[in-house]
């Protein structure tokens, strides 16, 4: 309960719905619509609210939609009691009960905004493990992406607000923390003084009580041997690295205003397996991009196999209205896409079975998060997922010897 206010479980009937869009595919905008139809059948009395990335970039497009009420930027989200309670006392004069819908909009300029908007809370994804958000905004402007504007440029969390945030998660018995932005190797970009991605982890890894620092996507530029040397000096950073690749095709890289060639993006995965034995590297590949012809996407397909990542997480390419991808010419078949995708996702899951079948008869380090039927369920430094006979042991790291693989998990017994 605060300022009167208490939350309830979304299913549950409520006074207030705040939905947080997002706007990154038409699908995830088609998505937002439809939660926000949802709500009102929940409760047709209840005052709607449409916050977030697709209320920041489609706002016509919401105001033409009768449920909502109250329609926030990204930059207001912090002030979303205020309005609420606005628009409350704006439609309480309503006559003989018919209310009114008097929309309010709030909504400024993005791009205008200097300072990262800091809620000093994190966001808890299980009992084990908290995401930490860092920075917002991207300067990349990528031809299919949207993000840089609903989220404007790239500002960056202050130091102190992180460290401080991350001393009261550890307090309360976390043993990770992941490290999350909308681009997380511009972090320090925009100051003054210097700072940087590496300052802040080191700054991190000296937090008491926490066991394990893990690196959310990563844009493969920040990598080098400097970098690196610094890295491997912490010794909570997880062996898992998250490399944001797209396409594994010089052309289609272009096409994408990707900042990186094929053969860059190779070396810092030869970097990062010689510092990190026992590296994970996973990645995100988008196919059926605008002019990906039969010969790039092979290019692209034996390019993913010649790197062997542990796991790929492979994306039809969607138009999104906005970008200049959404207008290039020769948009691909949604066949052909579909045809691609299943490919890749079959090497994926090919790469991941051989890795962890690589893992049986070896002696893990994992930190138990959750039960899950009668196993109780965790990952490895290196993100691979474990899981063994149900103890109660959450919360803990503990060694487990891998007696088999079994859709795509590993399975033990402890020691």
């Amino acid at each position: 309960m605060q300022n009167n206010y208490e939350l309830v479980d979304f299913n549950e009937k409520a006074d207030i719905y705040v939905i947080n869009t997002c706007t990154v595919t038409n699908i995830a905008d088609r998505k937002s619509r439809q939660m926000l139809r949802k709500v009102k059948e929940i409760n047709k009395d209840a005052v709607l609210v449409a916050c977030g990335c697709y209320a920041q970039v489609a706002k016509e497009e919401l105001e033409k939609i009768e449920e909502i009420n109250l329609i926030c930027g990204v930059n207001e989200k912090n002030k979303i009691v205020q309005y609420v309670e606005e628009y409350i006392a704006q439609n309480s004069k309503n006559i003989n009960n018919q209310k009114v819908n008097k929309k309010i909009t709030k909504i400024t300029d993005v791009m205008q905004q200097k300072e990262f908007l800091d809620f000093g809370q994190a966001t808890y994804t299980e009992k084990t493990r908290a995401v930490i958000k860092i920075q917002d905004g991207c300067d990349r402007f990528c031809t299919y992406c949207i993000i840089p504007y609903a989220r404007g440029r790239v500002r960056s969390r202050k130091i102190e607000s992180i460290v401080s945030e991350v001393e009261k998660i550890a307090k309360q018995g976390i043993k990770e923390i992941v490290i999350t932005g909308i681009h997380i190797a511009s972090y320090g970009k925009d100051f003054s003084n210097g700072i940087s991605l590496i300052d802040l982890l080191e700054k991190l890894n000296e937090v008491e009580g926490i066991e394990r620092i893990r690196l959310g996507s990563l844009e493969p530029t920040i990598i080098n041997e400097e970098f690196l040397n610094r890295l491997t000096k912490l010794e909570k950073i997880c062996d898992h690295f998250h490399l944001s690749l797209q396409s594994g095709c010089d052309e289609t890289l272009k096409r994408m205003n990707r900042k990186y060639t094929t053969k860059e993006f190779e070396k810092v995965t030869e970097l990062l397996r010689k510092f990190y034995p026992n590296v994970s590297l996973t990645t995100d590949v988008i196919v059926g991009f605008p002019g990906e012809t039969e010969s790039e996407f092979e290019e692209t397909y034996k390019f993913l196999e010649k790197i062997n990542f542990y796991k790929m997480h492979i994306f039809k390419y969607s138009q999104r209205k906005g970008t200049k991808a959404a207008v290039m010419p020769n948009q691909i078949d949604g066949n052909k896409k579909e045809e691609r995708s299943r490919k890749l996702i079959e090497l994926s899951n090919r790469n991941e079975m051989n890795y962890n079948n690589q893992e049986i008869g070896k002696e893990l380090n994992v930190l138990w998060e959750e039960k899950e039927g009668n196993y109780i369920k965790g990952h490895t430094s290196n993100y691979k997922v474990v899981k063994m006979p149900y103890k109660p042991i959450e919360n803990t790291i503990t060694k487990v010897k891998i007696d088999k693989t079994e859709n795509l998990e590993l399975i033990g017994t402890g020691n």
